[in-house]
C-alpha cells in the first residue's frame, strides 16, 4: 500500500502498485467515495490483505459503508472483498453476474449480499446516480466501468490504465510521452485483443465515452487524469493499428538452447557415419 491521496473532493484513492519488469511500475487502486451512502469501487491487491482493510476504515466505519462496486473478478480488484463484505455488514456488493460466478472459485459470495448490473443500467445510490458501462479495453468479459453523474466521473477499469517510470498520483505529474507509451504498452498487453478488434465498433465505444465528456478519468492503473478525456480517447482510438505488442523474451536462455540442439544434431550425424 501507498499513502492514501484524493482524487475529487471526498474521493480518495486506495494505492498500490505492481513492479513491471524492465518497463516501470503498474498502479493498482481502488476508490472511496464518501457520500451520503459511501461506495467502495474495487477492493485492492491480496498481497495488501490487512494494510489494505486498515487504510480503508481509516477513511470510514465499517457499518457506515453501503455500497462495493467491483469492476471485474481479477484478483487485483477482490484481494479484500471477502474481509470488508465480513466487517461492512450494511454493504451490499454491485456486480456482473459472470463476476459473482467467477469469484465462486475462491468462495462463494452470499446471494443476498450481491445486486447484479449488466452495461447499461443506471442506478440511484442515495445522493447521487451511477451508470454502468463497458469501457472500451477490458482483460475480464465481465469489466464494468462506472460513471458518476455527480462527481462527473468515469471510474474506467482497467482501461486508460499506464506503466509508468515510477507512481504518481496526478497524471500531470508525469511527462506526455511516458503517460502515453505506458498505455499503449498495458493496453495492448492487457487486452491483445485490441490487434483483432473492428476500428469502427471499437470507436463506437469510445464515441459514447466522448457524449459523456467526463471531467475525471479513475482508472484502476492510472494516475488520477482531470480535463485531459479528449486525449486519453484520442490515444486509446489509435491502439488496434499499433502493432500488438508481445512480452520480451530470454534471448540469452533461446541461445544456449539452440546451441544444444546444435549439439546434440552433431554428435547424432557423428553417429550416423
Amino acid at each position: 500500500m501507498l499513502p492514501i491521496h484524493t482524487a475529487a473532493p471526498e474521493v480518495f484513492v486506495l494505492p498500490s502498485q505492481l513492479p513491471i519488469e524492465g518497463a516501470g511500475v503498474l498502479p493498482v487502486h481502488s476508490y472511496l467515495i464518501r457520500a451520503h451512502e459511501p461506495v467502495l469501487v474495487d477492493a485492492g491487491l491480496p498481497i495488501d490483505m490487512g494494510p489494505f482493510e486498515e487504510a480503508l476504515w481509516s477513511l470510514i466505519d465499517p457499518l457506515d459503508l453501503r455500497w462495493i462496486i467491483v469492476t471485474h473478478d481479477d484478483r487485483d480488484h477482490i484481494g479484500s472483498l471477502r474481509e470488508i463484505l465480513a466487517a461492512a455488514t450494511n454493504a451490499t456488493l454491485i456486480t456482473n453476474q459472470l463476476s459473482v460466478d467467477r469469484i465462486a472459485e475462491y468462495w462463494n459470495v452470499p446471494r443476498h449480499r450481491v445486486r447484479t448490473v449488466n452495461p447499461g443500467r443506471s442506478l440511484d445510490l442515495g445522493d447521487r446516480r451511477i451508470t454502468l458501462l463497458r469501457p472500451p479495453a477490458y482483460d475480464s468479459p465481465a469489466t464494468l466501468a462506472v460513471y458518476d453523474q455527480r462527481l462527473d466521473a468515469l471510474f474506467s477499469a482497467d482501461s486508460f490504465g499506464t506503466v509508468l517510470p515510477q507512481f504518481a498520483t496526478h497524471a500531470h505529474d508525469v511527462s506526455e510521452a511516458d503517460y502515453f507509451d505506458g498505455l499503449a504498452l498495458f493496453t495492448r498487453a492487457n487486452a491483445p485483443w485490441t490487434a483483432l478488434v473492428d476500428e469502427a465498433k471499437f470507436g463506437k465505444v469510445i464515441d459514447g465515452i466522448a457524449k459523456l465528456n467526463p471531467k475525471h478519468i479513475l482508472s484502476s492503473h492510472g494516475p488520477v487524469v482531470t480535463n485531459r478525456t479528449g486525449e486519453l480517447l484520442t490515444a486509446m482510438r489509435g491502439i488496434p493499428s499499433m502493432t500488438p505488442w508481445l512480452p520480451p523474451e530470454d534471448v540469452e536462455v533461446e541461445a544456449v538452447l539452440e546451441r544444444h540442439e546444435a549439439e546434440l544434431a552433431a554428435v547424432a550425424d557423428a553417429h550416423q557415419v
